[in-house]
């Protein structure tokens, strides 16, 4: 089953129950000024609040489009009122579309079932590169300089949450979150059995090892 994510600032719609539809199903999550906090996989839909506490709507657009993991999903700025001058103000920042709020989950749902296929299927389509690493979530195949990479499922899905949030430590802990609910459970030790794999298939297309451990407290993935 394809799962469509649902990205919203708004704390309330991010707890909208999720919509089996099929063979989809729609899941809403937060979205917060860090971007998003866990491992997304599939087409991605995003609802932005024009005011937010921390930032605009349209800076949270830009951060959007300049965000490897977000750049290419479809964002729907909800609008206070139906200004001319706001509408095209959030075009400019990215936005593919704007609706005027508040909005409900039908009015959500409805919004993103219009999208049809054929749209959201582009969303997850675009390879993500750092550096020598190209990671190409249509394919799910990851490359060193060209070299694909032999990777099992949880590893090629522990290296892309690594390289999507490069130059931070993360603990065990944060990598379990980080890449979602799973049956059964994740555990501390499997993470670093995957890890150890993840290093070696590195090593073996010359990647040398940019996942570093810091001592009692996690690993980071260096960029440089």
């Amino acid at each position: 089953m394809e799962v469509i994510t649902i990205l919203m600032t708004d704390e309330n719609g991010a707890n909208f129950p999720e919509f089996d539809h099929g063979d989809a199903l729609y899941r809403f999550d937060r979205l917060t000024p860090a971007g998003p906090q866990r491992l997304i996989e599939g087409p991605i839909c995003v609802f932005v609040d024009w005011v937010l506490d921390d930032l605009s709507g349209l800076e949270m657009c830009r951060r959007l489009r300049a965000d490897p993991r977000t750049a290419h999903a479809h964002i729907t700025m909800v609008l206070e009122s139906c200004d001319a001058e706001d509408k095209r103000r959030a075009l400019a920042a990215g936005a593919d579309d704007y609706l005027v709020g508040p909005v409900d989950r039908t009015t959500v749902l409805d919004r993103v079932l219009a999208l049809g296929t054929g749209k959201t299927g582009l969303i997850a389509g675009r390879p993500f590169t750092l550096g020598e690493l190209e990671i190409d979530m249509g394919a799910l195949q990851a490359r060193w300089a060209g070299k694909a990479i032999s990777l099992r499922p949880n590893e090629f899905r522990l290296l892309r949450y690594f390289a999507e949030n490069a130059d931070r430590v993360l603990s065990r802990q944060d990598l379990i979150d980080g890449l979602g609910k799973q049956e059964p459970p994740i555990d501390e030790r499997t993470v670093d059995v995957w890890i150890g794999r993840l290093r070696r298939a590195l090593r073996a297309v010359g990647a040398g090892d940019p996942i570093r451990t810091v001592r009692s407290m996690g690993y980071v993935y260096d960029s440089h």
